[in-house]
């Protein structure tokens, strides 16, 4: 009866959501916008790229059936994706053509982070992987964690942050070569999300209402009081200052430096998954379709610009 029960209101909620902000082209994972375009990659098999800030798209399909998890975008014409069974694909011509990478893991890979031609990418198992050629070659960093990993963020070269289960997290100082853990941190439970505005001021996110906070490049942290209990997913402060937090049904907004937060109620539960700057506006985005706010705004709106047809 119970998971009769969950099963249905998982359906109810699912047609909802698409009767309110259309269908998208598929299972939305990811996305990332750089080099004046954006790029939605889909749990299998597929990448949709626009070059006019979601005007109009462009298919690309990739050479794996492996659940995609993340896109990085490090220079204009090249792109990596990461997914399940230690999956890596790569594209130098914007997506007209892909190879798959060899690395040494199987385990999946959630998250992908660059910094010019340096790079890394985390997933389960405690794993982080690095490349120092612009992705050609990567090499295992150890991480003295058997947590899985869900997010990476590195400031600049030297200095990176994982977080991932049970309140992991890790910070480095010498582009992870060395990791280290945070100490005493109050994290309880998952964490999905990690973003430092400056190499002090960072925040960590995730289930349960957890929203921390650091003031010392990540060497400890500290709670903060959220307005809702909810999973949150994504972080990201705009160029205005204003900080953001995806939840699965909601979205929170600080106007004061990430010091407090307060709740956006969107009505139904949205699934938001990742937060991305477009040029003058935010794009939250989820597996069912992307919300946009422009600077100049106070509501969010659907975008509905998106391919209709799975095909």
């Amino acid at each position: 009866m119970l998971t009769r029960l969950l099963f249905t209101t998982l359906l109810g909620l699912s047609t909802s959501l698409a009767a309110n902000i259309g269908n998208a082209p598929c299972w939305i994972e990811d996305a990332e916008s750089a080099h004046g375009q954006v790029w939605l990659v889909c749990d299998r098999g597929r990448v949709f790229i626009s070059a006019d800030d979601g005007g109009t798209w462009r298919q690309s399909r990739l050479p794996s059936e492996t659940r995609l998890r993340g896109i990085a975008l490090p220079e204009a014409g090249r792109s990596f994706i990461v997914g399940d069974d230690g999956t890596l694909l790569s594209s130098a011509d914007a997506g007209e053509t892909w190879r798959s990478i060899a690395v040494p893991a199987k385990e999946h890979l959630r998250d992908i982070h660059f910094i010019g031609q340096t790079g890394w990418t985390a997933g389960h198992g405690g794993t982080v992987l690095h490349s120092s050629d612009g992705g050609r070659i990567w090499t295992r960093q150890v991480t003295g964690t058997s947590q899985s990993l869900e997010s990476l963020y590195f400031h600049d070269a030297a200095r990176g942050w994982a977080v991932g289960w049970s309140g992991t997290i890790l910070r480095t100082t010498d582009g992870g070569r060395s990791w280290q853990s945070a100490a005493s941190s109050p994290a309880m439970w998952s964490l999905s999300s990690v973003y430092f505005t400056d190499p002090h001021n960072g925040w960590a996110a995730g289930m349960f209402g957890q929203l921390l906070r650091t003031k010392d490049g990540g060497v400890s942290w500290q709670s903060q009081p959220a307005p809702v209990n909810g999973s949150f997913t994504s972080i990201l402060f705009d160029r205005s200052g204003r900080g953001w937090v995806t939840g699965e049904n909601g979205i929170l907004l600080s106007e004061d430096g990430g010091a407090t937060w307060r709740s956006i109620a969107l009505g139904e539960w949205l699934f938001l998954e990742r937060l991305i700057p477009v040029k003058d506006s935010i794009w939250a985005v989820g597996p069912f379709g992307i919300l946009t706010r422009a600077e100049t705004e106070t509501a969010w709106k659907s975008l509905d610009t998106l391919p209709k047809t799975s095909g």
